[in-house]
């Protein structure tokens, strides 16, 4: 049996159990079904079946239990968290690129350039085993590339960018590297003390984006988004702290306690006349001069 036919039978399990719970008859049934379809012959023993589950536990991160008093097997969705959520955004992609070859008129991808990936295992392994990493980073503000030495605390993505969250020796401050602009990275083995007590998800709990709260405080903010611009904003939050004041046929009005960074106001400006910022006047006032200085270069 080939990789590829264990790799296609790992999917279609996984497939099939993420939409329903199903005993093993069902589930051979779908593998059956699917040989006919793809030319391929998943059909296999019990045995080979649970080796498959160990499979998938260890290649995929994902558990499929058995439940003995209905006797069906099941993917716990109440108990998913984020990793796993992007598990499986991650195999439905895969899914669909594995066909992709087959259907290249009717995909069309986004043009990107490489994001810095390949140095995401490197970097898990050295916030891990809190070692210092050295690598060349190219600053945008600065035009200018620099080595730097930090000590790895956390990853973050934001808008299909990731990003690391570390201590930079050279001023002493907590700071953020885009893994794009990141090169020639690597692991040293001088080990370092973690902050006490910190945590990545409390340190960006207020933020949005990747800019750094620094010393600015969370404030409240109340937007008001026409009904149409209101439903995408209703399926996809802007903010975790988002609360829904007002929906009706006029409008959609939401409340948000963050910091003002300008990861957010470069969001904000992206609606458009699409919305209204309410409060507080200090963000209409900076909003009001950020429209103007656009109005005047034209």
């Amino acid at each position: 049996m080939s990789k590829r036919e264990s790799i296609s039978r790992y999917f279609i399990i996984i497939k099939k159990l993420r939409k329903y719970a199903a005993t093993f008859k069902e589930i051979m049934n779908e593998l059956e079904l699917e040989s006919e379809i793809q030319s391929y012959n998943f059909r296999v023993s019990k045995r080979t079946f649970q080796r498959d589950l160990e499979d998938i536990r260890f290649i995929f991160n994902i558990d499929i239990q058995y439940d003995f008093s209905r006797g069906v097997y099941f993917i716990d969705s109440e108990d998913q968290s984020e990793v796993q959520e992007r598990i499986f955004e991650a195999f439905d992609t895969f899914n669909a690129l594995n066909i992709s070859d087959r259907l290249s008129k009717n995909i069309h991808f986004e043009k990107r350039n490489p994001q810095g990936t390949e140095n995401l295992y490197g970097l898990l392994h050295a916030i891990k085993n809190k070692t210092q990493i050295v690598f060349t980073h190219q600053n945008y503000w600065e035009n200018r590339t620099a080595e730097r030495r930090v000590e790895p605390y956390a990853l973050k993505e934001f808008k299909n960018r990731w990003y690391l969250l570390a201590h930079d020796l050279k001023d002493d401050t907590i700071k953020s590297f885009s893994l794009d602009r990141m090169t020639n990275l690597e692991i040293s083995k001088r080990p370092f003390q973690t902050v006490k007590d910190f945590n990545v998800n409390e340190y960006y709990k207020y933020c949005f984006g990747i800019v750094s709260p620094n010393e600015l405080k969370p404030v409240e903010v109340v937007l008001s988004f026409d009904p149409f611009e209101g439903k995408y904003i209703k399926s996809l939050p802007i903010h975790q702290s988002q609360q829904i004041l007002v929906d009706n046929e006029n409008e959609l009005k939401i409340s948000l306690f963050i910091i003002i960074t300008h990861d957010f106001i470069m969001e904000i400006l992206s609606h458009g006349d699409q919305v209204k910022v309410i409060k507080p006047s200090s963000f209409i006032k900076r909003l009001k001069n950020i429209y103007q200085s656009a109005k005047d270069q034209y």
